[in-house]
């Protein structure tokens, strides 16, 4: 006798349909789980049995075989006790037969036989919806299964539920999608006195989408400054909202099912090593980059990072994905983010100039600075070196424009770059634009390219730097109502370039 089931198995924020065959057997009792499961899977035999005896049911005094097919294919997780137990319970005829054929199943058991939450319950009911299922799974998952649009979802409190409702003695309603939060409400511009092109360059990188780093001493603002960079970024679309949300499923991070439409930020310590900061580990879980896709990875004390940890981070910055490669596998995670950084001029914190300015400069402003490499910092498209906050700039009220303001600005340059890549013509943002499509949107007038062609010669840019410095410009001209790239655009972007050219070569110099 044999039943089958189907359950799913995570690669990145996709699932595979994975098939549970449970097959009956004469021999000696035993229970045998196969088909190239981790620990977690091997120990489901456990759970399941006394899943079983918590109902006042027994496993059949058979040769039990589960298997998890397609069997080279790695399976992790306690999602597949609940479709193992219901392929078991439909081979000892619990079950009707012919009840689970369209539908597929993910959950934990506990002991006494409820089921328990598990990661991945979005992206589980977009594949099963894919493939023509239904879903089962835990109550607990439920509110956030049920965002996965027309997908059916039975969200069961525990397993003696889900053999009543398909016994036709208890029925279970559909659950109901989570609450969505709108993701206002967060910190103000208007707090922030002074740095005023600090500022100018905050909402320049939020109205293109630009890599930005804060140099300046402890106290001067920038964590605060980024901190506040999400209030001018506009909401997640839907499309973005959900491929935000299938990925903070994985990593087990939707409470209760509830969304929010505010971009995501993420601030990792600087202790953090290369496996957190882009995904991998045990089960190449996602990293924080891959957890601030569509959103904001803020790096504090940018130097203390490892480099190898840093260095993992180019080509997330310019593909807009990671892949993590496994011995049998390459998963991969979303990784379009938009990195703010901020760090000090040198360990000293105070730098070579000024009231308190560090006796060791300028050597120990390059020995800090040199633990950065050039390819990162040239992947950095504005520089800005915020100055210490004086008592006087304490003193003054507070600014008449804060988040409101600048994101309105925001919102409007975004505009204009949504309406000019409309009908797919190129990339919507400025900051992703690339190839023939940039040099349509920067066509530069002659005093413009005259002033860009000088720079690079001098040896300031590199072929990344020439693109991005032209990226940059188009923004600075979209926050002024979208007109052409004139020469005191790229001549206000190439400040922004210049000061990272010059903390790289400065680095360089002193190493």
């Amino acid at each position: 006798m044999a039943a089958r089931v189907v359950t799913l198995a995570f690669r990145g924020v996709e699932a595979a349909p994975v098939d549970v065959q449970v097959q009956f057997t004469s021999g000696e009792s035993a229970f045998f789980i196969v088909g190239l499961g981790d620990k977690a899977v091997s120990e489901a035999r456990e759970r399941v049995r006394a899943a079983f005896t918590g109902l006042g049911l027994s496993l059949p005094a058979k040769r039990i075989i589960a298997n998890l097919a397609p069997a080279d294919l790695p399976k992790e997780g306690s999602h597949y006790d609940l479709p193992v137990a219901l392929a078991i319970m439909a081979g000892m005829g619990i079950l009707p037969e012919g009840a689970l054929q369209d539908w597929a199943a993910v959950g934990e058991l506990s002991l006494d036989g409820r089921i328990t939450a598990v990661a991945g319950a979005l992206p589980a009911a977009v594949a099963a919806a894919g493939l023509g299922l239904g879903l089962i799974c835990p109550e607990a998952c439920g509110p956030e299964a049920a965002w996965a649009g027309e997908a059916r979802i039975l969200a069961a409190p525990s397993l003696i539920a889900v053999v009543n409702h398909f016994r036709g003695t208890q029925i279970l309603s559909a659950p109901k999608p989570g609450p969505m939060l709108d993701g206002a409400g967060g910190p103000d511009l208007r707090d922030v006195k002074g740095q005023e092109s600090a500022k100018r360059a905050l909402e320049i990188a939020a109205a293109g989408g630009h890599n930005l780093l804060f140099i300046g001493p402890p106290g001067s603002g920038k964590s605060m400054m980024a901190a506040r960079l999400p209030g001018l970024l506009p909401p997640l679309t839907p499309e973005e909202l959900l491929e935000t949300s299938m990925v903070h499923s994985v990593a087990g991070l939707i409470a209760k099912g509830q969304l929010s439409r505010a971009r995501p930020f993420r601030s990792p310590h600087h202790s953090a090593s290369m496996a957190a900061l882009t995904g991998g580990g045990l089960r190449a879980k996602p990293g924080e980059v891959s957890l601030a896709h569509n959103g904001v990875l803020f790096l504090d004390e940018l130097p203390e990072f490892g480099a190898q940890a840093l260095d993992s981070l180019r080509q997330p910055l310019e593909t807009g994905e990671v892949m993590v490669a496994r011995a049998n596998a390459h998963v991969r995670y979303p990784a379009r983010v938009q990195l703010v950084a901020a760090m000090n001029p040198c360990r000293c914190g105070v730098g070579g100039i000024g009231k308190g300015a560090c006796g060791r400069a300028p050597r120990c402003q390059g020995d800090y600075q040199r633990k950065i490499s050039g390819p990162l910092m040239d992947r950095i498209d504005l520089t800005v070196e915020v100055p210490p906050v004086t008592a006087a700039d304490l003193a003054l009220p507070a600014p008449a424009e804060g988040t409101a303001e600048a994101a309105a600005r925001v919102a409007a340059a975004r505009a204009l770059q949504a309406e000019r890549a409309s009908g797919g013509a190129g990339a919507a943002l400025n900051a992703r634009a690339e190839g023939e499509w940039l040099e349509t949107i920067c066509a530069l007038d002659a005093p413009a390219r005259a002033l860009l062609t000088k720079a690079a010669e001098a040896g300031g840019l590199s072929a990344r730097g020439w693109t991005r410095t032209l990226r940059l410009a188009r923004t600075i001209a979209d926050l002024e109502g979208g007109g052409p790239v004139r020469r005191v655009h790229v001549a206000e972007a190439l400040i922004y370039r210049k000061a990272a050219v010059e903390t790289g070569s400065s680095a360089r110099a002193m190493g």
